[in-house]
Parts: structure tokens; C-alpha cells; sequence
């Protein structure tokens, strides 16, 4: 047969709710800590992935429309003599 004993059941209880603190100021400090890294991430002024990867592919074509055209040095029009 178990008694009561009112002390270990407010011992129970303080400690569900510290608990219960613990884990609300964990949650608050995880979000204060990403509304922060967002801050930080708009002051940088950071290019996101898909702006990167179309900006290197058109590079990439420049590139080789360049080389084609040093290629082809007899097909381009030559410049007027000046004088």
C-alpha cells in the first residue's frame, strides 16, 4: 500500500513545470537565434543558388561564342586602314 506524501507530489509538479520552462526558453532562444541569422543573411546581400547557376551558365556561353569567334579569324571583317 503506497501513501501520499504531499511533498514528493510538489516536488513532481515543481518539476514538470521547470521542465516546461526549460523548454520554452530553448524554443525562444532557438528563434531569437534564427530571426538574428536571417538579419545578418539581408545586411549581406547574398545571391541565392539559382541566380548563381544561371549567371555561370550564361558565362559559360559567352565563353564559348568567344572562343568560336578567336576560331575564326579570316570570317571577320577587317577594319578599314585609317589615313
Amino acid at each position: 500500500m503506497q501513501t501520499q506524501n504531499p511533498f514528493l507530489d510538489e516536488m513532481a509538479k515543481l518539476t514538470a513545470a521547470a521542465m516546461g520552462m526549460a523548454q520554452s526558453a530553448g524554443e525562444e532562444a532557438k528563434a531569437a537565434f534564427r530571426a538574428q541569422a536571417d538579419r545578418m543573411v539581408a545586411e549581406l546581400d547574398l545571391v541565392k543558388r539559382e541566380d548563381l547557376d544561371v549567371l555561370k551558365a550564361e558565362i559559360a556561353a559567352l565563353r564559348a561564342e568567344v572562343a568560336a569567334l578567336r576560331a575564326k579569324p579570316a570570317a571577320r571583317p577587317k577594319a578599314a586602314p585609317k589615313g
